[in-house]
């Protein structure tokens, strides 16, 4: 487990992983939380794009469901390859762990759905495996309220830090005048 404060992002130590924002799985979301969720990850993957934070992405059954939503698929550095997963925690995926090793991160933000499946799932190794996982809560949705707000709860109770958007957008550029 890693001895850095656990609350605290660090530029060179985290790494953005967006699970399964698939368009075949958005249009079954909550409508009232859909844009926030997708403008939300797409400011994500604009910090993660400025400060050249590692990228992972994930699709569920992407024969099934289709790619990642275009509008954040034109958004992922280049080179970046979704991995096509059927397991509902990304970090059992096949590749997934490595891929994560490879980056040298020892913090996740977790940002797309389901937030009570596969984001839980995906958070719960990945805390149990010593990684500090934040959620991007205005990041993640669910088809319904209820199983967003169980997911959340969780995670939480679990080890997760919950944030949002803004407060890990600021916690890593951490200056103004900054990139």
């Amino acid at each position: 487990m890693s001895t850095l404060d656990p609350f605290r992002l660090r530029r060179d130590a985290t790494a953005l992983v967006l699970i399964d924002f698939q368009d075949g799985l958005f249009k079954a979301m909550d409508p009232m939380r859909r844009i926030e969720a997708l403008q939300n990850t797409r400011l994500l993957l604009h910090l993660a794009s400025t400060l050249q934070l590692p990228v992972l992405v994930t699709e569920q059954y992407a024969r099934g469901l289709g790619p990642t939503n275009a509008e954040l698929r034109d958004l992922l550095p280049a080179g970046t390859e979704p991995i096509d997963k059927l397991v509902f925690s990304a970090w059992r995926a096949e590749g997934f762990a490595r891929r994560f090793r490879e980056t040298g991160a020892t913090a996740a933000i977790l940002c797309g759905m389901e937030t009570h499946v596969c984001v839980m799932g995906t958070a719960l190794d990945m805390l149990e495996r010593g990684i500090h996982v934040h959620v991007a809560r205005d990041a993640v949705i669910s088809r319904t309220r209820d199983n967003w707000e169980t997911g959340l709860q969780l995670m939480d109770r679990a080890g997760a830090l919950l944030s949002s958007t803004e407060t890990v957008i600021f916690q890593l550029l951490g200056a103004a005048g900054s990139d």
